[in-house]
């Protein structure tokens, strides 16, 4: 039998793949067009993500690679000048909204823990 898929549920999926795109896509296309507000909407779509599609067994695999792509990634990219800019331009993105979400699971996590 099929599971049964809730509205919030794709909601939460379809608003990570949109971030996702949209940080890739507006990174590898900043000389072309640039999207006002791309923080923003990028912010937004991680609290969707946050609030929606991180279950609570997902909470430290979550947290821990924030922390990994925030302090590893920027110095990794580093060492690869071609293509130096369009990445760093894609990890700034992507820690935007994977940050986003990672806010909305770390105060969860703290209300859960004073809860108890």
């Amino acid at each position: 039998m099929a599971k049964k898929t809730n509205s919030l549920d794709m909601i939460g999926k379809w608003a990570f793949i949109i971030g996702l795109a949209l940080a890739i896509l507006a990174a590898l296309l900043v000389s072309v067009v640039t999207i006002p507000n791309l923080a923003l909407i990028l912010v937004i779509l991680g609290l969707i993500v946050g609030f929606l599609n991180i279950a609570e067994k997902d909470t430290v695999k979550l947290l821990v690679a924030i922390i990994a792509l925030t302090v590893i990634g920027a110095a990794a990219i580093a060492v690869i000048p071609a293509i130096n800019t369009y990445l760093l331009d894609i990890l700034t993105n992507i820690i935007t909204l994977a940050g986003a979400a990672g806010l909305v699971v770390a105060v969860k996590a703290i209300y859960e823990t004073g809860r108890a």
